[in-house]
């Protein structure tokens, strides 16, 4: 790594180039005189030196390059100063320019090829060193500038950071959605113990009574069972949706019931209970209709698509609608199902289908083979659906209503066969209902045309190379040795041939010499015909008389001859 000859200081007041003039390294860093000397005003004063200072012209400008730099950009007026300040250089001789933000690093690197930037050990304590010093260091500003700057600079960029639209934001929904699950789970615990405390008194209304809030109602009206009479009839019904079958089961049972008698502190302890469930069952119902109500405000083509309660749980899942919207409609299918994911991966087992989506009704529809492939399909278009959300200016439910058609047609050609219509068709039917023109999409659709036919160009010539480097791959392998068919066609009929002339020399020696041997070689007449047998007799000239002595391939019988071995 190379020295550090610039450093760059961002303020609140605006930026700074400072010249190292002292080059540190890793080891003497560490030292206590260099420690020390960070801590005194004159000797640091003898590391640096200012090269420049460029203030902000107003907080507008100084919130605009903050929001740049947290981003990792460089802004014009960024641009200028470096420009300015630092010398210029070449790819031999680079510049090595201290920052504080590592972030920052690549986008200066674009701009200036020849700076090499550094966010070290040694840059964050030179940092430390002006931004203890700066009062000194910067000589244009004057006392109590640089905080006042910071606090100002501070709560503009806390409020652009929280700045949201009252009617789209997500941040209700998702404290709304954890506190509607919080509240499902304690109105259970707390109904329960009022059936089992209740219950001593009046077991049998448990099991007439099944719904909770109900139940609590009717325990609260009643009281003592001894009260109720065929006069309560009307009164016990409108606890019971007015059903006086019901109503009449109630105070049949309470004539004969088996439970015991409670004193009135211990009826004033059940009572004072069971109206706490009754107020939290039905701040429950309030607290959904707030969620219903919201999620059409600010994701209305997602809750059209998926309902309300699990897209709230999807956009809490993710943390807002904007991480929810930049996320892969793959992650979107499984959010919710991270740790039967990671232990699927794990133990090299089946990775989950889907997450959150499972509640859906849709899935619930599907048959048991389609439902992982209607959750991929439903994924894709809550995908859709929920960045359409986020990045529209007036919020509307047309693409959902769209969309929950397209998965409701999936579903029926999953069935029935039927072909689905085409995404261009939905998303034109949506662009109609909101009132674009159809010339519009045509538009749209005769400038991506241009794009298609490139994208078919550079298919067909991706073709043409792969098929000139197969071939170019056989040839190698012809010139290797690989076994192909062609030259394992070819070997046989050379070795046939070379068998053949083989035993016409054979043949040839045998009578030249007048060898009384064992073998005797029978062959048909049609393979001495013509001039083979004149080649094979002047290649048996310059033979040796020694049969003994011949090639072991020239004893080799081909398969087009048939021989006889006789024994004298």
């Amino acid at each position: 790594m190379g020295g550090i000859d610039y450093l760059l200081f961002e303020e609140a007041t605006g930026y700074a180039v400072f010249k190292v003039k002292l080059q540190q390294d890793d080891i003497g860093a560490r030292l206590k005189e260099v420690q020390e000397a960070a801590k005194s005003s004159s000797l640091f004063k003898k590391m640096v030196e200012l090269v420049s200072f460029a203030p902000f012209k107003g907080a507008a400008q100084a919130l605009e390059n903050a929001n740049d730099i947290s981003e990792g950009l460089v802004s014009d007026y960024l641009k200028s100063v470096l420009e300015l300040n630092l010398p210029s250089g070449s790819s031999k001789e680079t510049i090595g320019l201290g920052i504080s933000d590592k972030n920052l690093g690549p986008s200066i690197k674009e701009i200036f090829p020849h700076v090499e930037c550094h966010s070290n050990e040694i840059v964050q304590d030179l940092l430390r060193g002006i931004r203890t010093f700066g009062f000194n260091l910067l000589k244009q500003l004057q006392e109590g500038d640089i905080e006042r700057a910071q606090l100002g600079l501070g709560h503009a960029y806390s409020r652009a950071k929280v700045k949201f639209s009252v009617q789209k934001n997500d941040n209700h929904i998702i404290q709304a959605i954890a506190l509607l699950d919080q509240l499902d789970k304690d109105i259970n615990t707390f109904a329960m113990r009022v059936k089992e405390w209740y219950g001593w008194h009046f077991p049998e209304l448990a099991k007439i009574v099944p719904d909770n809030y109900e139940y609590a109602r009717l325990a609260l009206f009643i009281k003592d069972k001894a009260s109720l009479d065929n006069d309560s009839l009307h009164d016990v019904a409108q606890f019971v949706n007015d059903d006086a079958g019901v109503a009449q089961k109630v105070i049949d049972a309470a004539r004969i019931s088996m439970g015991q008698d409670i004193s009135d502190l211990d009826m004033l302890n059940i009572s004072t209970f069971a109206q706490r469930v009754v107020s939290i069952t039905e701040y429950r119902k309030q607290l959904y209709k707030y969620l219903t109500d919201k999620m059409h405000s600010v994701a209305p083509n997602l809750s059209e698509l998926i309902g309300e309660v699990i897209g709230a749980r999807l956009i809490s899942h993710s943390g807002s609608l904007t991480n929810l919207s930049k996320q892969a409609a793959s992650t979107v299918q499984i959010l919710g199902a991270e740790k039967a994911l990671f232990r699927a991966l794990k133990t090299k087992g089946n990775t989950p289908k889907y997450g959150l989506i499972y509640h859906s009704s849709f899935i619930g529809k599907a048959s048991a083979k389609n439902k992982g492939r209607i959750s991929r399909y439903l994924a894709n278009k809550c995908s859709i659906a929920s960045r359409i959300d986020n990045y529209s200016d007036e919020p509307s439910n047309v693409f959902g209503t769209v969309l929950k058609k397209q998965v409701e047609d999936r579903l029926a050609f999953y069935d029935t066969g039927v072909p689905p219509r085409k995404n261009i068709d939905a998303i034109a039917e949506a662009l109609q209902l909101l009132g674009s023109s159809k010339s519009d999409i045509i538009e749209e659709e005769d400038s991506v045309q241009p794009v298609k036919e490139k994208k078919d160009k550079k298919e067909k010539k991706d073709k043409k190379e792969k098929k000139d480097k197969e071939r170019r791959r056989r040839k190698r392998r012809i010139r290797r040795g690989k076994p192909m068919k062609i030259k394992r066609r070819r070997k046989r009929r050379r070795r046939r041939l070379e068998q053949i002339a083989c035993l016409c020399i054979l043949s040839c020696y045998v009578e030249l010499i007048g060898d009384k041997s064992s073998v005797v070689v029978e062959l048909s007449s049609s393979v001495f015909e013509g001039i083979l047998i004149g080649v094979c007799f002047q290649l048996t000239c310059d033979m040796t008389h020694n049969l003994s002595a011949m090639p072991r391939q020239f004893v080799n019988l081909p398969n087009l001859i048939n021989p006889a071995v006789h024994s004298e």
